[in-house]
């Protein structure tokens, strides 16, 4: 199996409605599809959409338990790890 394409911080970052979902986990660590769209007020299709999208960045992990699904912020991942905390600096500020 062949390793994802990483793409561009443009293309990663460039998506409003993913950007929301990347950032609800990166500040909750763990969160099922139906907490990500209550807090981001998408719909189901765009948010499955982004969520496999960062899934192939290897920036989000999907957790299965039987039916239950909880995607995972990759904190051990570098590039997740530094959005993380550029937004800690972020929203801190103020």
């Amino acid at each position: 199996m062949m390793a994802p394409k990483l793409e561009s911080v443009e293309e990663i970052l460039g998506s409003r409605a993913r950007v929301k979902i990347f950032r609800f986990l990166a500040l909750n660590e763990e969160l099922s599809i139906s907490q990500i769209i209550k807090l981001t007020k998408l719909n189901h299709s765009n948010v499955t959409r982004h969520l496999d999208f960062l899934i192939n960045q290897d920036l989000v992990q999907l957790k299965t338990f039987g039916r239950i699904k909880i995607y995972r912020f990759k904190t051990e991942n570098l590039r997740a790890k530094s959005f993380k905390s550029f937004l800690n600096i972020w929203e801190n500020m103020f």
